[in-house]
């Protein structure tokens, strides 16, 4: 067919003419990616009662999609810049809407992990291809504004997950929320034939492809690992998963360090540029992941509203990464790289840690002021440590740059839910203990003894669960005098797991800035 975009972006001697057009099908296809994960914040209850998951399978349905998507990220940018990046964001986008399809479809548990597995497959293939696209396309000059747009839409989609998600949710069943990213995944496949112009490295060379697959088992192990050993206990599963992501590790450095055409030039992990900002990039979206999780499940079961009002209350923090990402455009140039990351970080970590305040009476406006804070300090942050990062890479290793920043984000995102959550569920279940150990239930026999004993046991593994005892205990006339003191109690016991993650995370991102602080050099005001 014939397109807009048809000369290859190092044929042209002038900079691209529609090139802040392909910079909003870039931000597009990035929207899906993200919006994959959060929009299932605000499925997950109607998808547990209807596919009466466990603990486990709904952790693997969430779970699912991060573990392809983090392992194949690197793998699949140096790919693109090899073949074809536009090419590889197509292949993404049709494989990431396949699996939509496909989970739209399904109706088992099984089906559901697959279809969330493959559309991983699809994201990684899809973030790197953005992040490349967007530096191989954009002058130098006008490169750190494109990225505070990229990065803007990350925090958009944020919070427009669970949004769109809710707005399905009010009137068609959870297999709909799937079906948001196809009419996407679409129009960002049509518009990036038109107005997304050909790029590929030149001179590459072969791929790595050793590399490439030591990459895939050492990552993707190791987010196996923390997934399932902070959710589930350190038992044979995470700690083999463990030791073959370090064995996999120490061989992916080894073999990379010794490779003439390495996947990744692991030495550029050494610059305190690219180290410092890489672990920025992490640690933020440790923070930021880790927070969304237990607010959300604040939102739906302790103060009681719906998926779409809750998305509709996540929106400040969508509103506060543009904020951020505007203001980092204009004040990086300024104070420096390191600065505008450092003050991010630091805005970020005291949003986290102003969640130490909530108690079992706070309401919406008592996370108000701490989502502001944590999107500010994102938008603040992320896209001058992203530029850092791409900068610091050669034209030709573009998809490598953009894989290891993704793989940052995802690694971050991954521990922040695993770590985060582990302490949420340990300090919910500590706290509520008392209350479900007295509780002053009617003696029962037989069949209602064990249903009571088992109500028990779901209200103490998690808020949802004991909101969802406290509904069916509230329905039934015999014990409706049973529901408010469960709600009440369950929702203490979670105020007092919230004020525990959120002082782990935010003295996580608070040391942290003090590492990047010492990291990244001083005198780097302009990457590239």
């Amino acid at each position: 067919m014939t397109t807009l975009a048809t000369k290859p972006v190092s044929r042209m001697e002038q900079p691209y003419r529609w090139r802040w057009a392909a910079l909003g099908v870039l931000c597009l296809s990035l929207l899906i990616v993200v919006m994959a994960n959060t929009a299932l914040i605000v499925a997950a209850p109607d998808m547990t009662r209807d596919l009466e998951l466990t603990s486990s399978q709904l952790q693997w349905v969430i779970d699912g999609y991060t573990v392809p998507y983090a392992a194949l990220m690197l793998l699949a940018g140096v790919i693109g810049d090899k073949y074809s990046r536009r090419g590889a964001l197509l292949t993404g986008l049709l494989v990431f809407g396949g699996g939509a399809v496909f989970g739209s479809l399904a109706d088992t548990t099984t089906a559901v992990i697959a279809a969330r597995m493959i559309m991983g497959v699809g994201a990684a293939i899809i973030m790197p291809a953005t992040l490349s696209l967007l530096v191989a396309t954009f002058p130098k000059s006008e490169r750190s504004r494109a990225i505070a747009a990229w990065a803007a839409t990350s925090g958009l989609a944020i919070a427009f997950g669970p949004l769109l998600a809710g707005w399905i949710l009010e009137s068609h069943s959870w297999n709909a929320t799937f079906l948001i990213n196809v009419p996407i995944a679409a129009v960002a496949a049509v518009a990036a034939m038109v107005l997304v112009p050909p790029s590929r490295a030149e001179g590459l060379g072969r791929i790595d492809w050793i590399g490439g697959l030591l990459s895939v088992v050492a990552i993707g192990a190791l987010v196996y690992a923390i997934i399932n050993g902070f959710h589930f206990g350190w038992g044979a599963g995470p700690l083999a998963g463990a030791a073959i992501a370090v064995v996999g590790l120490a061989a992916f450095v080894a073999w990379e360090l010794r490779h003439p055409q390495p996947l990744l030039d692991v030495r550029k992990l050494g610059e305190r540029t690219v180290g410092g900002s890489t672990l920025a990039v992490m640690l933020l979206f440790l923070s930021a992941f880790g927070a969304i999780y237990f607010i959300a499940q604040e939102f739906q079961f302790v103060l009681g509203y719906g998926p779409l009002e809750t998305g509709i209350r996540l929106l400040p923090l969508a509103a506060a990464v543009s904020a951020g990402a505007v203001l980092s455009g204009r004040i990086t140039p300024r104070i420096g790289v390191r600065n505008a990351v450092v003050a991010g970080m630091v805005l970020a970590a005291a949003g986290v840690l102003l969640l130490v305040r909530v108690d079992g009476g706070s309401g919406y406006l008592d996370f108000l002021v701490p989502l502001v804070l944590l999107g500010v300090g994102i938008g603040l942050s992320e896209p001058p440590a992203t530029d850092a990062i791409m900068g610091s890479f050669p034209d030709k290793d573009l998809g490598a740059a953009g894989g290891l920043n993704d793989t940052a984000i995802e690694l971050g995102g991954s521990l922040g839910i695993a770590i985060l959550g582990s302490v949420l569920a340990a300090s919910y279940q500590d706290s509520i203990a008392g209350f479900i150990d007295g509780a002053p239930l009617p003696q029962l026999g037989g069949d209602l003894a064990a249903q009571a004993d088992y109500a028990m046991e779901v209200s103490r593994e998690s808020v949802g669960g004991a909101a969802l005892v406290a509904q069916e205990l509230a329905g039934n006339p015999l014990s409706v005098s049973y529901a408010q003191p469960l709600l009440e109690a369950a929702s203490t016991s979670f105020a007092d797991a919230i004020v525990s993650a959120s002082l782990v995370g935010g003295i996580a991102l608070a040391v942290g800035a003090v590492l990047v602080a010492v990291i990244l050099p001083g005198r780097s005001t302009h990457i590239r």
